[in-house]
């Protein structure tokens, strides 16, 4: 029998969801946890009865006892510390995105392949209830062929720690890719991006980007299909939607237009409303209740829920993904060289909305 993997969770805000998942997955040992505030460390360790706690990640990473580690750290930091704990022979997930630049993706790549070791992009879109009922629709020919995708993520980000302030819209766009690219099999070639609206000096200076809403067309490799994504952060009313719609020559699925609004399916001109199932049963039956709770809860709610909605159910798929490639000895689904394609979307969508809508090629990642 395959050891248990013992995992260890850096940053413990929205991280926490994750403990009582690895806590409970078969195949899964949460061995340590890591937060720099002691007094936060301390008090989530005890609150689930986790003895080995670390404030610096260099010391976690020389512990010999720890296998694989999973980030839930501020954006800025993800790119170094997942090539830091690559380098220190650990499997490494890390939320999204993978980088905050295409030169610190292309680096989170090639150190994931020279490592050996499996890297996961913790995308929670493409493990949400939508997204596994619209790809059951995709696989069993309901939806037909594929003629269009759309992705939009809009979000007020107001009040989220300072680094949020004045960042691009599509430097965090990947909750609007993955399920376009996901759905497709394919990934994205080139992009066209224009800039929309305006933010405040004090915002635009930050990043220098003065865009409210940032709106892209992204030409898929090897397939006639495109896909528009639509991305803003601050100064432009809306409910939070993480949304995506899918467009095929039977069915269509487009996302509900509030929070409460079931999707609609249309079949030619008519159209349904339709109730997502969840799909915990896809899991094993230790972890099936997290698709519908977590650590967070209306009296105790992480700001990332109080908007996100428990991001779809998605946390123990993403969880049994990373676990179940290192107990099959196979890279996981959204490895480095998909999440540096999903990531790259963005990044390379700025750049076109500063270049007042050239197109900009996305790089190629080359796999070990």
């Amino acid at each position: 029998m395959t050891p248990k993997t013992r995992i260890a969770l850096v940053g413990l805000g929205f991280g926490a969801e994750f403990i009582p998942i690895y806590q409970q997955h078969p195949h899964a040992e949460l061995t340590a946890i890591c937060q720099r505030n002691k007094n936060t460390l301390n008090q989530t360790g005890d609150a689930f009865d986790v003895g080995r706690r670390y404030t610096s990640y260099g010391d976690l990473l020389a512990d010999p006892e720890i296998d694989a580690i999973h980030i839930n750290t501020p954006i800025p930091d993800h790119a170094a510390m997942t090539i830091a704990g690559l380098e220190a022979g650990k499997h490494v997930a890390c939320t999204v995105p993978m980088a905050t630049t295409l030169e610190d993706c292309e680096k989170v790549v090639n150190a994931a392949n020279r490592s050996g070791k499996n890297y996961m992009m913790m995308e929670t879109v493409v493990y949400s209830r939508e997204y596994l009922f619209v790809k059951e629709l995709l696989n069993s020919g309901q939806l037909g062929r594929l003629q269009f995708l759309r992705g939009a993520h809009m979000q007020d980000m107001a009040g989220w720690p300072g680094y949020w302030e004045g960042l691009p819209p599509m430097h965090y766009a990947t909750h609007a890719v993955s399920p376009l690219l996901a759905l497709s099999e394919t990934r994205a070639e080139s992009v066209v991006c224009v800039g929309s609206g305006r933010i405040p000096e004090t915002l635009a200076a930050k990043y220098g980007s003065p865009f409210a809403v940032e709106s892209a067309l992204v030409k898929l490799a090897g397939s006639d299909l495109s896909a528009e994504i639509t991305r803003s952060l601050f100064e432009t009313s809306r409910q939070y939607v993480e949304s995506f719609s899918v467009y095929g020559s039977r069915t269509s699925f487009e996302w509900g237009q509030t929070r409460n609004d079931e999707p609609v399916l249309f079949r030619g001109e008519d159209s349904q409303r339709v109730q997502v199932p969840d799909f915990a049963h896809l899991l094993p039956e230790a972890i099936q209740p997290f698709t519908t709770k977590g650590v967070y809860d209306s009296a105790n709610a992480h700001l990332s829920f109080k908007q996100g909605s428990g991001h779809g159910g998605s946390h123990p798929h993403l969880a049994h993904e990373f676990i179940q490639s290192i107990q099959e000895n196979r890279r996981p689904a959204i490895d480095q060289i998909t999440a540096a394609n999903w990531t790259a979307v963005g990044l390379c969508a700025h750049e076109s909305a500063l270049k007042g809508g050239q197109r900009v090629d996305i790089p190629g990642y080359a796999s070990p």
